[in-house]
């Protein structure tokens, strides 16, 4: 028996071998700078060059349809790409647009300066010349794209296709200088044709991995001795003060006007160490959060969006996550959007100061982080006048690379008021190569002199015909850790497992179908009762780059002392056949207990989405949803609607005004219950320099009273209404 456990085995942790370990590109030093402006310069004829581009997608492995040549060169103080793309000009989608928008024929460069196999900048320009960086973690498994970062692009297009430069000056980034090599690739993006293309080779099952990246060699020859070191000048220093005016809606059609003023900071000491401090921040910029309708006993996520805390937030995220699948997701132990949160009466806490630190020694990574928030008076849900007391939150990681492409970590957060004191310790880690990842996760809550335990795992192995996923979590009944992370599943266990046949077409108008099936299982200490079913699942992606999935399940469950038989029916679809436009169309149907009404009954929902580029300068949309609750007699018990319609002008590059109306209507009451109306003006006129015009209206049918104390009959009225003008500039030393 043991001699074919391990043959099962041995697949698992067989590592792949690289194919791309010859593809190196010589970095040649130049004396003068390149203006960037989409001109092919003499100075380019002296670069060393690459032409032989992979076809990932949509025929895997095929010859390109058209031909792209990639070039780099160094200054002491910058690194230089040019990219040329040949192309009908007819075929080049060139959508003007804002940072880090994904939109028209796309190219890019990626760099592993640290050689660490994990993490990636990714520096990717459009036809028109708009400009997107994000962070590449995890081996490519993940991505941050709230870093950004100091460097500079233009495009031009010719009647024979278009040429992108690049400007990346060495002290926006961090590296190890000593190195003699980075990692290295190109991605480029072809709409037209739903081309996806990269100088270096990947297995299509697995999609990009840095840990197969080329190499950048800064040697005058592969064998030379003669080598470029890249070199940071300045101080680093990016200083951002910050001016607003607000405008407040009080009541009874009253405004107040509140000038005010906040500063940022952010400083590089040195290429392995970043440090940031936020005074007196303000997120008007920020749209509200969508509409949610939850049913559930837990309470519902919502990501983070504000600048600050995303910034860098790859350093304090448990090791495992990976947004390509979804399948895993560690438990979120810090979750920033606890700091200033949301109050129930509508009062955000204030956030005075916040600090944080990150960076790297060798194979470690470390960060730490400092906020402080004001204390505030408010009413809780029963209407009970209640104090928000003054707290103190601070967490600290550390994290190390271990057998090549591995990690382990640990990490802190902490809160602490005057009266109280709460946090959370956790140990985690993951073992990876290309096509599979186990990760890990153990925890403890401390909330004063009590705490209890929780841990996670995930194992996600991918191959050209199979597919093995499973993870499990377990929560102690008294693990608490909501003043500062995200997990409200307390006195719970969890296993889901799912294994099926991989499908892979290299021709015809199917590019691959997956099946895949296994148990689940999940335990509720409330209900004293562990769930217990199975799933089955079809995934079909289609050539042109649309497809769909359908799921099913059927469980024995329990939920407030009520046993019965679970099932649920979803499907879910994306469509991307146009480079015009895209949508989602996805819904479901089960048969499950609703806590907010306190019954078992049915429970659907349908929801649609669309994105249509009118015109190269004008993008319209909407997400529309509808979620349907059932009765235990079989009949509808209430229809919730929500739609969200936006319209976004961006007459130039770096400039937009979005516009969006989010509306809920009810059939119970067959009126609309909430309504916001957002408009947003943004104009990135320098990097990391903006202007922010923000106005938002909130209306509901809450209740409201006369001077007398009366009840008024309910009508859509204000509840909040502001607008704010922001001037962010960078001042870069």
């Amino acid at each position: 028996m043991k001699k074919y456990l391990l043959l099962f085995l041995i697949p698992v942790f067989i590592y792949p071998s690289n194919p791309n370990e010859a593809k190196k590109l010589i970095l040649k030093k130049i004396s003068s700078e390149i203006q960037i402006d989409g001109v092919i310069d003499n100075v380019w004829s002296s670069a060393d060059s690459v032409v032989n581009f992979f076809q990932l997608s949509p025929y895997y492995n095929q010859p390109p349809t058209d031909k792209t040549v990639a070039k780099v060169l160094t200054t002491d103080d910058a690194l230089y790409c040019i990219m040329i793309c040949y192309q009908k000009r007819e075929d080049i989608q060139a959508v003007s647009g804002v940072l880090d928008e994904n939109t028209g024929d796309i190219v890019s460069l990626m760099i592993d300066t640290f050689n660490d196999q994990q993490t990636a900048y990714k520096f990717a320009v459009n036809a028109s010349g708009v400009r997107m960086d994000s962070r590449l973690l995890d081996d490519a498994r993940n991505r941050d794209y709230s870093w950004d970062g100091i460097w500079f692009a233009d495009s031009k297009i010719y009647d024979w296709g278009y040429v992108v430069e690049m400007k990346i000056p060495y002290k926006s980034i961090k590296y190890e200088k000593s190195l003699t090599e980075w990692g290295l690739d190109f991605d480029r993006w072809i709409p037209a044709y739903n081309e996806d293309l990269y100088w270096c080779e990947y297995e299509q099952t697995e999609g990009q991995r840095i840990s197969k990246f080329g190499k950048l060699v800064f040697c005058k020859s592969i064998s030379s001795g003669d080598c470029f070191h890249p070199t940071a000048t300045g101080l680093n220093l990016e200083i951002y003060p910050v001016g607003l005016m607000k405008v407040n809606y009080t009541d009874n059609e009253k405004y107040k006007v509140d000038p005010d003023a906040g500063l940022d900071v952010f400083y590089n000491p040195s290429q392995k160490l970043t440090y940031q401090l936020t005074v007196n921040p303000d997120f008007a910029q920020i749209e509200a959060d969508p509409f949610d309708f939850n049913i559930s006993r837990y309470e519902s996520y919502f990501d983070e969006r504000r600048p600050f805390f995303t910034e860098g937030q790859e350093v304090f995220m448990p090791s495992g996550r990976q947004t390509n699948t979804g399948f895993y997701r560690p438990m979120e132990l810090f979750y920033s959007r606890r700091i200033g949160k949301l109050l129930p009466d509508g009062k955000r806490v204030p956030l005075i100061v916040g600090t944080k630190a990150f960076g790297r020694l060798g194979d470690w990574e470390y960060g730490g982080f400092l906020a402080m928030t004001d204390e505030v008076n408010y009413r809780n849900e029963d209407e009970v006048d209640t104090v928000e007391q003054r707290a103190y939150f601070g967490s600290g990681r550390i994290k190390k690379q271990v057998f090549g492409n591995s990690s382990i970590g640990m990490l802190f957060v902490g809160k602490q008021t005057k009266d109280n004191t709460y946090g959370v310790i956790d140990i985690d880690g993951a073992f990876r190569e290309s096509n599979w990842q186990l990760s890990y996760q153990f925890a403890r809550s401390i909330e004063n002199s009590k705490g209890d335990y929780a841990g996670s795992a995930g194992l996600t192995l991918t191959t050209d015909k199979w597919l093995t996923y499973a993870r499990t979590r377990a929560v102690g009944k008294n693990f608490d850790v909501q003043q500062v992370g995200f997990v409200p599943w307390k006195g719970t266990l969890e296993f889901v497992s799912i294994n099926g046949p991989i499908w892979n077409y290299n021709e015809g108008y199917i590019k691959q179908i997956l099946f895949y099936t296994g148990p689940i299982a999940y335990y509720e200490d409330a209900d004293l009762f562990t769930d217990y079913g199975w799933l089955f699942g079809f995934n079909m992606q289609l050539r042109d780059n649309w497809g769909y999935e359908i799921n099913t399940s059927l469980a024995k469950s329990r939920d407030d002392g009520v046993e019965y038989n679970y099932y649920d029916l979803t499907f879910s679809s994306w469509y991307n056949i146009s480079p015009k436009w895209s949508g989602n169309l996805y819904g479901g149907y089960s048969h499950t207990y609703n806590y907010s009404r306190e019954y078992l009954a049915s429970y659907s929902w349908l929801g649609a989405y669309i994105d249509w580029h009118t015109f190269n300068f004008l993008e319209l949309g909407t997400s529309y949803d509808m979620y349907i609750e059932g009765n235990p007699d079989g009949n509808v018990e209430a229809i919730t609607y929500n739609a969200r319609p936006f319209v976004s002008l961006k007459p130039i590059n770096d400039l937009n005004l979005r516009i969006y109306v989010d509306n809920v209507f009810s059939s119970e009451s067959d009126k609309l219950e909430s309504m916001i109306v957002g408009v947003l003006f943004s104009w990135n006129f320098l990097p990391k320099s903006w202007v922010y015009f923000a106005f938002n209206d909130f209306r509901d049918r809450s209740d409201r009273f006369d001077s007398m104390g009366n009840l008024l009959p309910t009508k859509l009225h204000v509840t909040d209404r502001a607008s704010v003008l922001k001037v962010k500039y960078l001042y870069y030393f």
